[in-house]
């Protein structure tokens, strides 16, 4: 790839990760524009050097780079589809929403028809890494452009693990990833939980675990939320049921009885018709109760 001052990326998509990650690429000397369906999102980036554009083809149109960062593999699609009429031969995609394993076949599809270089790279990280520019991408695709790809993910990311050359490899593995991010936040929402059912102070549970082995970074932002009932989104119930779903099905589909992810797909459930959608996906420590008690 040319100079970063050469390259003109397209954003599609500027939510909680997608508005860091059109940030981060700006400030390392891309060209940036960026589209969202809620135009007000990519307006915002303004300040920061961003242009938006008011639909996905103008954003796309002479763009060596398209990013996508979308809710899943349909909208995915579909704003692809809305940039067709712009789309040149050869522009690298790289696709970093979390779709599942069914989506990645039309969106490589899509890909083929358009001459498109399609690179699966969900990454691994919530809102904070995203602005740090401390994301961990996941990638899959071809060898022969990675050397094109890589200055844009060093510009979001601390780390890319490559995997595959096929497309679905990455994607794969994010389940994978997400399903342990589910199973360590359900198992904390819980153990909170049952320590203030056995009158216990459930603040003395995350004091037991601070500075031993099951400590992280994310067992203490995770916890922090937890007891204090701020529950700002890094990454939110909402899209965790999105995405909790999406484990169930691989699971499924893989012929696996994974008993803890169809128990936490409905706690994250109820926490979402308990009107908790747009909270941090910790709000699955509201969910430990019936309605009638909740």
């Amino acid at each position: 790839m040319h100079s970063n001052l050469q390259t003109t990326i397209a954003v599609l998509g500027t939510g909680l990760i997608g508005a860091p990650v059109a940030r981060n690429l700006q400030r390392k000397g891309f060209t940036v524009r960026a589209w969202n369906r809620t135009a007000a999102k990519a307006k915002a980036l303004a300040a920061d050097g961003v242009q938006a554009c008011g639909n996905a083809a103008d954003a796309v149109r002479g763009s060596r780079v398209v990013v996508t960062v979308l809710k899943d593999g349909p909208a995915v699609l579909q704003a692809m589809q809305a940039a067709a009429p712009a789309l040149q031969p050869g522009t690298l995609w790289l696709q970093l929403s979390t779709v599942g394993v069914d989506a990645i076949a039309p969106l490589a599809q899509f890909a083929d028809r358009h001459g498109l270089v399609f690179y699966d790279c969900p990454v691994q990280g919530t809102r904070q890494p995203a602005e740090q520019g401390q994301l961990v991408i996941l990638a899959a695709g071809p060898l022969a452009q990675r050397g094109q790809v890589q200055p844009v993910f060093d510009a979001i990311g601390k780390r890319s693990l490559w995997i595959a050359q096929q497309a679905g490899a990455a994607s794969r593995l994010k389940l994978a990833l997400n399903h342990w991010a589910f199973a360590l936040t359900h198992g904390l929402a819980e153990s909170l939980a049952l320590a203030k059912a056995l009158e216990v102070d459930p603040a003395l549970v995350v004091d037991a675990v601070t500075g031993g082995p099951m400590d992280s970074s994310f067992f203490q932002a995770k916890a922090a939320a937890m007891l204090s009932g701020r529950y700002d989104a890094s990454f939110t119930v909402a899209n965790a049921v999105k995405d909790a779903q999406l484990v169930a099905d691989a699971a499924a589909g893989a012929g696996l009885l994974l008993d803890g992810a169809q128990a936490g797909l409905r706690r994250f459930e109820r926490a979402l018709a308990a009107g908790h959608g747009d909270k941090d996906m910790a709000a699955s420590h509201l969910a430990s109760h019936p309605a009638s008690h909740a």
